[in-house]
């Protein structure tokens, strides 16, 4: 490891104990979780460390004196500190505490909009999650700024020449997803970032899949942007981060107003903090912010690369159960994809794939995933998606595989 500590190899089991709802039964079945792409289950490290904030030294951040006050802001700015070194980023003021991913992204699209005039181009590609979609349409309505899209190849992967031909003197904005929810695609963020920046554009990495399986490192990346989200992370809900590098930070305008962000407030005017605190308007997510510390620093005990291969290990077993029938479609096959398997199944809608897998306690998430622009692609109305974690086992692909033959049976 990066420390020079022992690589040890991973335990699935080990780390599957930690998270007390997997002992549970669905249906009279042992739960078999595959759907922590929507959300990741919470281990007992960010489970206690919610308890012990709340229960032993809660009270606001930043301005109080008293002792428990000075305890939750070493907390609170301990985890903003986590959440830096687990980026790569050049240090804590890097780091802005937002209430996840979507609201990140929006805080840069709302703060570069200002600046956005009727023509300025913003590119985003056609694998994004809903959340790296809408906010750049409100500034196509509001300040007649025009979308291009990068097209996918039938394989799932951005077709980087299309890329380059979108690339010119009105791009402003280039925004794409480091990992695709759907496709389980790793895109070449950093490449899309080196061509983005060759024409004076900024680049926002949407990394809420990314960041969750080993691959942040915003300085090897160069990105002005990165965000991403807590609950996908093994973290609570209601918590995110966006990364910026100082001159990005610096030249955004406020997100919002309110206490913290300021430096003075008269009758006549009103300066700013300089950032983070400058996005931070109001009382943080303070508890929800140490439970997502306190889960980057529970990761930080496994070997990513290790992680990585069991997680796609298990992608692999699961294909490898159903190869060869003839019922499957498989959605999204790019070379290096992470572990996301999403699928349709010839005769059965996939919402009813879900509802009979589930009776053999097996979950998984069925719809159009956020991603319309992606199902439309690929001629979709909707599809069954199964999303690995390190917590889940080949025993949990192998159950995956004999439910959804199953379901099949069913609807045959």
């Amino acid at each position: 490891m990066a420390d020079g500590s022992p690589v040890m190899a991973f335990d699935a089991y080990a780390a599957r104990a930690q998270f007390p709802i997997l002992s549970r039964t669905v249906n009279g079945k042992p739960l078999v979780y595959l759907d922590s792409a929507a959300s990741a289950q919470k281990p007992r490290a960010v489970i206690d460390a919610l308890t012990a904030a709340m229960e032993g030294s809660y009270a606001n951040v930043h301005r109080g004196l008293h002792t428990l006050a000075n305890e939750t802001t070493e907390a609170f700015e301990a985890a903003r500190e986590s959440v830096a070194r687990f980026l790569n980023a050049e240090g804590p003021d890097n780091i802005v505490w937002t209430k996840g991913g979507t609201e990140a992204i929006n805080l840069v699209a709302s703060s570069l909009g200002q600046s956005i005039q009727p023509g300025d181009e913003i590119i985003v590609s056609q694998m994004e999650h809903h959340s790296n979609i809408v906010p750049w349409h409100l500034l196509r309505e509001r300040r007649g700024a025009v979308l291009k899209w990068i097209p996918l190849l039938d394989d799932g992967s951005l077709d980087m020449a299309a890329y380059a031909d979108l690339l010119g003197p009105k791009t402003k904005i280039v925004a794409v997803t480091h990992m695709s929810n759907v496709l389980g695609t790793i895109n070449p963020v950093a490449e899309i970032t080196r061509m983005a920046h060759a024409v004076g554009a900024r680049v926002l990495i949407d990394g809420c899949q990314g960041a969750v399986h080993g691959l942040p490192d915003v300085q090897a990346i160069g990105c002005d942007f990165y965000a991403f989200t807590g609950h996908k992370l093994y973290g609570p809900t209601g918590i995110g981060a966006l990364y910026g590098t100082a001159e990005a930070l610096d030249a955004l305008p406020p997100y919002q107003g309110g206490g913290e962000m300021i430096e003075t407030v008269e009758m006549e005017r009103v300066t700013y903090a300089k950032p983070p605190h400058r996005f931070e308007a109001g009382t943080p997510p303070i508890l929800e912010a140490i439970g997502l510390g306190a889960a980057i620093e529970w990761l930080n005990q496994y070997d990513k690369a290790a992680v990585d291969a069991h997680e796609r290990a298990l992608y692999a077993h699961a294909r490898a159960r159903l190869d060869g029938v003839n019922w499957l479609k498989v959605i999204g096959e790019a070379e290096g994809k992470g572990a996301i398997l999403t699928f349709t199944v010839d005769g059965a809608h996939a919402h009813d794939i879900a509802q009979v897998m589930d009776r053999y306690g097996v979950a998984v998430r069925a719809g159009l995933h956020c991603a319309e622009p992606l199902a439309r692609r690929f001629g979709l109305t909707s599809s069954a998606r199964a999303s690995f974690a390190l917590y889940n086992t080949l025993e949990d692909a192998d159950a995956f595989a004999d439910a959804l033959i199953k379901a099949r049976e069913f609807f045959a």
